[in-house]
């Protein structure tokens, strides 16, 4: 009852402000309209299948959940700058209840958010002549894409229980940046080969967008993709492990 009362309390916060909500729903569709687009005009003979909806939808899921980070980092930051988070180190509630709190809302959006984005590009298949994504494909994208959406939200509570709410949100912009960039959304990463994808295939955000597309596409083993799924489970662990630490640390110096 105490995760539920503060969840309904945090998803209350996010809806005060319909253009930040609104915001992070519609742009990725905006990227994955104008990337369609600029999909049709690439030549045939170019071979540039990065940007085909059965590609681009995935990475543009995970594209949208690096947003999303934004809302768990702007409300735990102004929370912890203050005095509700003052009263809330002072009540029974434990560390995961208090993460568990601020994620749910935030994971509702995040999961809103890949449905609408995968519905636009059902439509966009369509109008672009393109193949339509299978249903089974895009639903366990979904379920293997779930730890990113994680990691991305405890990265927010992390960032927002370091830093005050005026340096928190542009820090994520920089880690939405390098998802951008490593995760091989707008760019082949895997193609450049090189030092760039010896990083990329390390961190979580390209194995996420892999994943994604693997189950879209169909036609991959679980074997090839049981690698990316162990690194981005293992990232949101971590991640979520830092979080539930510094939330303690931070408890137990308000309490002193």
């Amino acid at each position: 009852m105490k995760i539920k009362a503060f969840a309904v309390r945090n998803a209350r916060e996010i809806l005060r402000d319909p253009l930040s909500y609104v915001f992070a729903l519609g742009f990725p569709v905006v990227m994955l309209v104008i990337m369609t687009i600029v999909n049709g005009s690439i030549p045939a003979e170019a071979g540039m299948k990065i940007f085909s909806l059965q590609n681009l939808a995935p990475a543009v899921v995970i594209f949208g959940y690096a947003f999303v980070m934004l809302f768990s980092a702007i409300l735990s930051s102004k929370d912890r700058c203050g005095a509700f988070l003052q009263r809330l180190y002072a009540a029974p509630v434990s560390s995961a209840e208090y993460l568990a709190g601020y994620m749910l809302p935030v994971l509702v959006l995040g999961l809103g958010q890949a449905v609408i984005t995968y519905g636009v590009a059902e439509i966009l298949a369509v109008i672009f002549g393109e193949t339509l994504l299978s249903p089974g494909g895009m639903l366990l994208s979904l379920v293997l894409m779930l730890p990113a959406l994680v990691l991305f939200l405890c990265c927010g509570l992390l960032f927002g229980s370091l830093f005050n709410d005026k340096s928190a949100p542009p820090l994520t912009s920089v880690l939405i940046t390098l998802t951008s960039i490593l995760g091989g959304i707008f760019m082949d990463v895997e193609g450049l080969g090189g030092t760039l994808y010896a990083v990329a295939r390390w961190l979580p955000f390209l194995p996420a967008v892999r994943l994604g597309r693997s189950a879209v596409c169909g036609g991959v083993l679980w074997a090839d993709m049981l690698p990316d799924l162990l690194v981005t489970i293992g990232w949101a662990a971590v991640v979520f492990a830092a979080a539930v630490a510094v939330f303690r640390r931070n408890r137990s110096q308000s309490l002193k």
